[in-house]
């Protein structure tokens, strides 16, 4: 099963890389769980609206993936997304580790790791290289980003 769970994990960042939503989201379960330090946890259309909203929203944007490794439950990869952050026009270069759980073929859970201090200071400039560590700018970054996926989700 594992090399079927890393077809599945090279399908989903192919597609990123080609800005696909829609087979991203094919990669997914109905009920996923999805985490990473800027949104939070999602829950299925929640998540798969935010691959939607990021990958239409994508300005001078690249990705490369390596690492991709799975067993029968579980899997991984490692990926890096370059892009514009519209908020500020500043280029940030995410380095994430991602962590995977498969049901009935599909990814049931997706969890991305970075370091928010090292975005921050990328995305927000001065701001967040003083104060992108604190929790009062962290939980900020994450208010942000669900109000922008909740004003993405009205506006479909």
């Amino acid at each position: 099963m594992s090399d079927a769970h890393n077809a599945l994990i090279n399908e989903f960042y192919r597609a990123f890389q080609r800005l696909d939503a829609e087979a991203m989201s094919a990669c997914y379960t109905e009920d996923v769980v999805f985490s990473d330090p800027a949104f939070g946890v999602l829950r299925g259309r929640d998540a798969k609206d935010m691959w939607r909203m990021l990958t239409t929203r994508a300005k001078s944007f690249s990705l490369v993936f390596d690492g991709v490794y799975s067993d029968d439950n579980a899997g991984g990869a490692h990926w890096v997304a370059t892009y514009l952050f519209s908020a500020t026009g500043n280029t940030v270069v995410n380095d994430i580790q991602a962590r995977f759980v498969f049901r009935d073929g599909k990814i049931c859970e997706h969890h991305d790791h970075f370091d928010l201090w090292r975005w921050s200071r990328q995305a927000l400039g001065t701001k967040g290289l003083l104060l992108g560590w604190t929790p009062l700018v962290r939980k900020a970054v994450r208010a942000q980003a669900v109000k922008g996926l909740r004003a993405f989700q009205a506006s479909r």
